[in-house]
């Protein structure tokens, strides 16, 4: 069976679309999904993304990682699910869609980023060596002096797979201060087994680590990823219940074409 495809990153991190109205969603198993996001054999990706209908709301986001299984919340994919749905002539300007982890609202900015509501955080989890946060997908962030010469590959994983993530693991971030609200960043995703030039949770889940390490009044943040800039808002409570996130960064359409599944 042949399908359109169309392919949209954000930061950097890219994604397979595929726009499954009219179109079974069962066909994208694992296999399929692994073969789509291949770098060599299919299109290549970090994930493949399903546009659904959705009663409830303007449209269904279902979201897999490259190695062809279901994901949990994607930030990036979920600003670039947004911008197909306007190329879709599905939205305009602002939207309500569904995720795996519920209801997101967002909107397109006259300067063109896409501003994405994302799931409230209630605690953050400090560990010896870092903080754990659930911000839609479950990150594991770590505060280096420096980050331009660590092996986020070797290291990332080797941390990901251990025994206190238990079985589901966890994804990775390394994070350089550069001053009270901007830092760097680079991540280690679960799913893809690499690190990506993005990732919005990752962002969203250092930025709120970040204002709990300080113990600031800071609710706005900057984010230096090796794809691009990404923004994080919010309001919090106590110092550790977060809630109006909002990720802002960019979704560009890359390329469109047709591939036998």
């Amino acid at each position: 069976m042949e399908i359109e495809f169309f392919k949209y990153h954000g930061a950097g991190n890219d994604f397979v679309m595929v726009d499954c109205r009219q179109v079974d969603e069962h066909l994208f198993d694992n296999i399929k999904v692994g073969f789509l996001c291949n770098r060599h054999l299919g299109i290549g990706a970090d994930g493949l993304i399903l546009l659904l209908d959705d009663p409830s709301a303007e449209f269904r986001m279902k979201y897999f990682n490259s190695d062809g299984r279901e994901g949990t919340m994607c930030g990036n994919g979920g600003r670039c699910i947004v911008a197909f749905a306007r190329d879709l002539g599905i939205i305009h300007q602002k939207t309500v869609f569904s995720g795996i982890d519920g209801l997101h609202h967002s909107e397109i900015m006259d300067s063109g980023l896409i501003n994405l509501k994302m799931i409230d955080v209630d605690g953050v989890k400090e560990m010896e060596d870092g903080y754990l946060v659930e911000t839609g997908s479950r990150h594991f962030v770590t505060f280096r002096k420096s980050i331009s010469d660590i092996d986020v590959f070797s290291e990332g994983r080797e941390i990901r797979q251990q025994a206190r993530f238990a079985d589901e693991g966890t994804n990775v971030n390394f994070v350089e201060t550069v001053s009270e609200n901007v830092f760097k960043i680079r991540t280690f995703e679960r799913g893809v087994e690499n690190e990506t030039l993005a990732c919005g949770t990752g962002a969203v889940a250092s930025a709120i680590s970040s204002h709990y390490r300080q113990k600031t009044d800071k609710n706005s943040y900057t984010i230096h990823a090796l794809g691009g800039t990404l923004s994080v808002n919010f309001t919090v409570q106590n110092n550790e219940n977060y809630s109006n996130i909002w990720l802002k960064g960019p979704a560009k359409f890359v390329f469109k074409g047709q591939i036998n599944i």
